[in-house]
């Protein structure tokens, strides 16, 4: 810790992201996979805790009701490769660019 603080500092967010998954993949999914299907899951890299709700904002308030001081914290969407994903109307080809 950096004198004058209280927290640790965070991981580079590529470490945290191989990490995140590391555990996730080890610990979590097991447990998660099936009963859990597109629930979210925090993780405490630095613990290894973790906790599952149906939205984000309550396994993250779950998390830090055990650990205030988690800094370095994995989200996943049990059953998703990604916690969220973004749609975008589909794109109309211009005319000029269609075949037949």
């Amino acid at each position: 810790m950096s004198p004058g603080t209280d927290k640790r500092p965070t991981l580079p967010k590529e470490e945290i992201a191989r990490l995140g998954d590391e555990i996730y993949q080890r610990d979590v999914r097991p447990q998660v996979a099936g009963k859990h299907q597109d629930d979210y899951v925090a993780i405490d890299l630095d613990s290894g805790s973790w906790a599952v709700s149906d939205d984000i904002l309550t396994s993250t308030a779950s998390l830090r009701a055990e650990h205030p001081d988690a800094v370095n914290v994995w989200l996943v969407r049990v059953g998703h490769r990604a916690v969220h994903h973004f749609k975008s109307p589909r794109l109309r080809r211009p005319a000029s660019c269609r075949s037949g």
